[in-house]
């Protein structure tokens, strides 16, 4: 009896668990298309004064703080490696915003790399990418002019960024090589994740009632009654 009731506990758990995966992996594919629904219908706007909306194409003009670019290290494109330049920029309401100019291949030198910055005044157009959660951090961030990863505490400015995020520059002076996509998973992929979830909490069940089936059947065998040799 008590094996009986572990074999259904079992099992049962599975089939729960792969549903329940299932339906998650559903639902950010929903929030996936969602995501990229609004990506697709980002505004363009000039001289934002609040704060854009995630994906926006900015148009600005000003001009770069050269002597305050940083580097973030460790960028790869086409198969080679180098960092991306990151230049704050005066609008001209005087606003700061930090703008990742595009990829700048060095090669696997340590040296501090150097990047020609436009000193005129320019005009700009790129993606807003609003900061949020990073991955961990082992070790210090910031190394010499290199960065590991984007933190807007790493200038130390007199003026502080009008928003928490940066602009991915697309068009005008100063611009590299665009190397930057947003990092998202398409949506048919997190489908494909449900139906195996799913397909794997159905698998659990025919085998959760072919075993207690066979249980069944071993605990209750059927008696064959015998023949009596007549007299």
């Amino acid at each position: 009896m008590t094996r009986r009731i572990g074999w259904w506990g079992f099992w049962s758990c599975l089939v729960v668990l792969g549903l329940a995966l299932g339906l998650w992996q559903w639902e950010r594919a929903a929030d996936k298309r969602e995501y990229l629904a609004r990506l697709a219908a980002a505004p363009r706007i000039e001289a934002p004064v609040t704060a854009p909306p995630v994906g926006s194409r900015l148009v600005l003009q000003g001009e770069y703080l050269a002597d305050q670019t940083l580097f973030l290290d460790n960028r790869t494109h086409e198969g080679r490696l180098g960092v991306a330049p990151l230049t704050p920029f005066r609008d001209v309401n005087g606003r700061i915003w930090l703008v990742q100019r595009g990829f700048l291949p060095t090669g696997p030198s340590r040296a501090t790399p150097t990047v020609e910055t436009p000193l005129d005044m320019v005009t700009l157009e790129g993606r807003w990418q609003l900061a949020g959660e990073s991955a961990p951090l082992f070790g210090p961030n910031q190394e010499g002019k290199r960065l590991q990863r984007i933190d807007l505490s790493a200038w130390e400015l007199e003026q502080a960024f009008a928003h928490p995020g940066w602009l991915h520059l697309e068009q005008g002076p100063g611009h590299l090589e665009s190397w930057w996509q947003p990092s998202v998973v398409p949506p048919e992929r997190h489908l494909g994740y449900a139906f195996q979830w799913w397909g794997l909490a159905l698998a659990a069940l025919v085998i959760m009632l072919v075993g207690a089936r066979r249980q069944s059947q071993r605990s209750n065998p059927i008696s064959v009654p015998s023949k009596e040799t007549p007299r």
